[in-house]
């Protein structure tokens, strides 16, 4: 089949790199596949055999309308596959004024607490997204969130809403190729040191803050470890600001993103999610298919999800740096094997992924 994957922006964040999974499972799979993002903000993209991928250079998503209905009407795609609340409204837009056949799956990435936060107000973009959903709720073929709790706050939102929850692909098998590529950072080398790493947007609602907070209080309490954080963002003043603060030279480093992160965290012994919201992380389920233990917060959505209590990882209080350098501490005793987090990692195998979205398409699968 003629596919297209198609997704905001390109950047080292969940939803880019979730819609290029994607993209090279259904090439593997034996698909066309046409790969289109807005606009890229993070120069370096992995390039894949047989799998075309488009820059529209939009910078904003109002901006793809145009060319994404002259993509439609020329090269007539039989599938499309969607992420983001105000990508999906564009695409169902130009499917209509397009007259495209298109089976269409669109899925959010992101709580409708955040997405719709500003829904009262006239105008604003939750505003706009809220009187559009009803829009792509009828031309969609199959809405998806990528939690179930997410499936449960939309029907809050929205009494109609028809959401299906089903996961990213995380789960690959050159992902195990990738985890095991060398590392020259020396941060990754002090094997008598344990290391915990995070990773993510330097934005608020990630908690990085929180984290350092948390390494303060394992420093006083004479914890060996190394802390590294990598990503880039505009929290990143504040955040080395707090590590002068307390003192944290020694035990704490932030890194740029990179391009391939399995091998940072197959290197590390605990990973720590401390957002204060998310989708479904996708970094927390990389880092336990590489062996890391998660310390995570019970933020809106997936993380106790996946966790469980206490089952798979261990779950702390939002906004609790306290609780978090409590759990911290208990991951470095008691190291969850990978031959349990298995049971959930195979749930995000491309497999089972696409087998899921085809049968909900009602598209026979090639696998």
């Amino acid at each position: 089949m003629k596919i297209l994957v198609i997704s905001p922006v390109y950047s080292l964040a969940g939803v880019p790199l979730a819609q290029l999974r994607l993209a090279k499972s259904l090439v593997k799979f034996g698909h066309d596949v046409d790969l289109i993002y807005g606009c890229k903000k993070y120069k370096k993209i992995e390039r894949v055999k047989n799998l075309n991928i488009i820059f529209f250079n939009k910078f904003r998503v109002i901006g793809m309308l145009l060319p994404l209905i002259r993509y439609l009407i020329f090269e007539k795609p039989d599938v499309i596959f969607s992420a983001e609340d105000h990508l999906n409204s564009i695409v169902i837009l130009a499917s209509v004024l397009s007259f495209s056949k298109a089976k269409i799956s669109v899925s959010s990435r992101v709580t409708p607490i955040d997405t719709y936060r500003n829904s009262n107000i006239i105008f604003s973009k939750g505003w706009v997204l809220k009187k559009l959903f009803p829009i792509v709720h009828w031309r969609s073929n199959v809405m998806t969130c990528v939690s179930k709790d997410m499936i449960k706050q939309y029907k809050k939102k929205f009494s109609y809403s028809k959401q299906i929850d089903i996961y990213n692909i995380i789960k690959t098998s050159d992902a195990y190729i990738k985890m095991k590529e060398k590392i020259n950072n020396t941060l990754f080398k002090q094997k008598k040191t344990p290391i915990i790493v995070a990773s993510g947007k330097l934005a608020k609602w990630k908690g990085f803050d929180d984290l350092i907070r948390a390494a303060y209080l394992l420093k006083i309490k004479k914890i060996n470890f190394k802390l590294v954080i990598i990503g880039g963002g505009e929290e990143k003043k504040n955040l080395n600001n707090l590590i002068i603060k307390y003192n944290l030279a020694n035990h704490v480093s932030i890194l740029n993103p990179v391009l391939n992160i399995l091998k940072y965290f197959y290197n590390s012994d605990i990973f720590v999610l401390s957002s204060r919201v998310e989708g479904m992380p996708n970094v927390m389920i990389e880092a336990m298919m590489c062996g890391c233990t998660i310390v995570s917060t019970n933020c809106p959505t997936g993380p106790s999800e996946i966790i469980g209590k206490n089952k798979y990882g261990y779950l702390s209080k939002v906004n609790n740096p306290k609780d978090l350098s409590k759990n911290i501490i208990k991951a470095l005793k008691n190291r969850i094997p990978l031959k349990k987090t298995n049971e959930i990692i195979n749930k995000f195998s491309e497999e089972e992924v696409i087998k899921k979205h085809f049968f909900h398409l009602k598209i026979k699968s090639n696998k």
